[in-house]
């Protein structure tokens, strides 16, 4: 069992060794905290200036031991197409760590000195990174502890633009319960944006601690908010580093889901029952929320093409068929499959020779040393092409 349990840890670790060449030490100058503070920067592979590719990005509290743990995360997940790919800044915290995160025992509010760090994070790190890195709008942060409960004062924001709140063992004040209510959580409804928040419980925290997570948990589960996400979680560990290392890819897999190709379950919990209409919208929807979110213009997949593809051709006689390929062509414009989709539409037209146009500009496309390309061409000789 020992053994199993590391195997996680491990990995991480030649990760880590991996990517260090990639990692950018920085020193900012304060108005707000120390007169310097040193931040980590991890830029992804194939990051480049001139590119128009924008990245997540991703801020990470407690550098000195959650910033390794989430690079490493963040590499795995892009490397298995689970996740864009994310420009991520460790914040190493001041030597008392109170300083930087805790809260005011008697109301729950943070201190003048919490305060600073919050204002050094806001308008200093984030805008240094936003001005001289290729950033997306996406941003998460995260924080472990008493930077967990730093983490929820973000919420306050009158126009929130923090998208990923992960709270990793979070040490709460007496007051969170009262605090969330007025940051006015069902205002996020009226942003054209996308927000997760993540908590986790976890036996190996104090009783007091379990109970304020707890309670937090149940009433943010009462929330019905369609674009603000709660994720509830629990993890069956006594021990902390544990925690920390089944929380974070936890946290990933459900905030980059939306990246992710459809799943089985995302197919029979959302899509498998739409109209053909509707089956093109949410894929077409899915892939502009990627490029909006994640600065990344994926075209799109095939396999989430292929998800589709029955309700198109069997539903309403196969009537969509040609939405569909003017989709796949709006999103991909260099993959045959919209060209296939649009002569099969005219195919079972009887129009032969416009289904005969289609097929010869999709097999054209392709590379003939593709596998696939036989088959394709089969379809102009089976039409009397050549």
């Amino acid at each position: 069992m020992m053994i199993q349990k590391s195997l996680p840890l491990l990995f991480l670790f030649f990760s880590v060794c991996g990517f260090s060449q990639k990692i950018i030490n920085k020193t900012i100058s304060s108005d707000y905290v120390d007169d310097k503070r040193e931040i980590k920067i991890y830029l992804p592979e194939g990051y480049d200036e001139k590119e128009k590719r924008n990245y997540p990005l991703a801020i990470v509290l407690d550098a000195e031991y959650l910033f390794d743990v989430y690079v490493g995360n963040a590499v795995l997940f892009a490397a298995k197409d689970k996740a864009p790919k994310q420009i991520i800044v460790g914040v190493t915290m001041a030597k008392t760590r109170e300083k930087d995160t805790y809260f005011n025992i008697n109301n729950g509010n943070l201190t003048t000195d919490n305060e600073k760090f919050y204002q050094f994070i806001k308008n200093e790190v984030i805008f240094d990174i936003e001005s001289n890195y290729k950033t997306s709008p996406f941003i998460s942060i995260i924080g472990e502890g008493t930077s967990a409960n730093l983490i929820t004062n973000f919420l306050r924001e009158q126009t929130p633009f923090i998208n990923t709140y992960i709270c990793i063992n979070p040490n709460f004040s007496d007051f969170i319960g009262g605090q969330m209510q007025t940051y006015n959580l069902p205002r996020f409804e009226k942003e054209d944006n996308t927000f997760y928040f993540y908590t986790n419980n976890s036996p190996m925290l104090s009783d007091a601690k379990q109970t304020r997570i707890g309670e937090l948990q149940k009433g943010l589960s009462n929330l019905a908010l369609k674009n603000f996400n709660v994720i509830n979680d629990t993890i069956q560990t006594k021990s902390s580093v544990s925690a920390i290392s089944e929380a974070i890819p936890r946290a990933l897999t459900k905030v980059f889901e939306i990246y992710s190709a459809i799943s089985k379950e995302e197919f029979d919990k959302k899509v498998k029952d739409l109209s053909p209409l509707d089956a093109i919208s949410y894929l077409e929807n899915k892939y502009l929320d990627i490029e909006f979110l994640f600065g990344s213009n994926l075209g799109i997949r095939e396999q989430d093409i292929f998800a589709i593809e029955k309700i198109i051709i069997e539903k309403e006689n196969g009537d969509q068929l040609l939405n569909f390929g003017k989709m796949i062509l709006k999103l991909f414009p260099a993959s045959p499959l919209g060209n296939y989709y649009i002569g099969r539409y005219y195919e079972e037209g009887k129009n032969i020779k416009k289904a005969l146009y289609y097929y010869k500009i999709g097999y054209g496309k392709m590379d003939p040393a593709d596998p696939n390309s036989d088959a394709f061409y089969e379809n102009i000789l089976r039409l009397g092409g050549r």
